[in-house]
């Protein structure tokens, strides 16, 4: 799959549900209306979706909400999916999690070939993780990242930075991380769907986050790569490394590779445009997938040069009307 502008689609992540059990203050309303069930697709349509893709030159998948754990049965498509591991079509299956339901999943995420997670983590302060996310529990968290750790699952941590929240505890969270042998990566708040939250009181350039770490630690720009829009450096106090996602101040779209896939099956070209394409029509209307390999390729041929993301101070709308966790983390 090449679109437009020459680049090579080989990463696919699919939000297997919007549902979340934490509501992060930067990603949720409190108060969140879901997808009914039955608009959902079952976790074989996912499995066949995917197949597709795989089919197509996919080589990296990543499972993604909401909380894709929170999916009822959900180790069932895992378990399916990894047979591509097993064959070599696929490279990688990951997932993106918030931690809450991790030491009961960890030992067979690894046994269906599952080698890296990434674990989303704001802050280490138990009261501030429960204001910050409403709902979480950081013991909870930890427990399943030491499960996962056990396993054998490299685990990355998420961090979004938020200005006056979690600022100055960065440095402690990434020395917390690199001394555990987990990468970290701080993201910029994307303005994505209506919060209760200002984002243009949250929004935190990473150039300014750097520019601050860079008083304390010796910060080497490396070409490490996960396949993702992070951008790394070696952090020579801890010999760790730590990823920049700048979608605000620097955006990663000459190199984009990737196209996401809704739990009702639209697939979004680009995370921060609204052109989409509906898979879940031809995903359905045959039992073989020629209909749904030309819609596929139809989509492609659409993917634009770059997003739109804008923090926008005048409205304080947000520049993509819908939630993070429609579309996949």
């Amino acid at each position: 799959m090449i679109d437009p502008f020459g680049r090579s689609i080989t990463y696919l992540r699919v939000s297997v549900t919007d549902r979340c059990d934490f509501r992060c203050t930067y990603c949720m309303a409190e108060d969140m209306a879901f997808l009914p069930k039955k608009d959902l697709l079952s976790l074989e349509e996912l499995d066949r979706l995917c197949t597709v893709f795989i089919d197509k030159g996919v080589k990296k998948l990543r499972l993604t909400g909401g909380e894709p754990l929170v999916r009822k049965n959900i180790m069932y498509l895992v378990r399916q999916l990894s047979r591509h591991l097993a064959s070599g079509a696929l490279e990688e299956l990951t997932l993106t999690t918030n931690g809450s339901q991790l030491a009961k999943h960890a030992a067979e995420l690894a046994d269906c070939g599952v080698r890296r997670i990434n674990v989303s983590v704001d802050t280490l302060d138990p009261a501030k993780f429960r204001a910050v996310t409403r709902w979480g529990n950081l013991d909870r968290v930890l427990e399943g990242i030491d499960a996962a750790q056990a396993a054998g699952i490299h685990v990355k941590l998420n961090a979004v930075a938020l200005k006056d929240f979690n600022d100055r505890e960065l440095p402690e969270l990434m020395r917390w991380a690199h001394g555990r042998g987990m990468d970290l990566t701080v993201i910029e708040t994307m303005p994505m769907g209506e919060i209760d939250a200002d984002r243009t009181d949250q929004y935190l350039p990473l150039s300014l986050l750097r520019a601050n770490l860079e008083r304390e630690f010796t910060l080497t720009d490396i070409p490490f790569k996960t396949g993702g829009p992070a951008r790394y450096v070696q952090v020579a106090e801890t010999g760790g490394k730590l990823g920049f996602i700048t979608p605000m101040t620097h955006n990663f779209c000459e190199s984009c590779n990737r196209v996401r896939i809704t739990c009702t099956g639209t697939l979004y070209m680009c995370l921060g445009q609204e052109d989409a394409a509906d898979l879940r029509a031809p995903l359905r209307a045959s039992e073989g997938n020629e209909l749904l390999s030309d819609a596929i390729d139809e989509a492609i041929g659409r993917k634009p040069k770059g997003h739109d993301f804008v923090i926008d101070r005048t409205t304080r709308r947000p520049a993509v009307s819908r939630h993070m966790s429609v579309t996949g983390g």
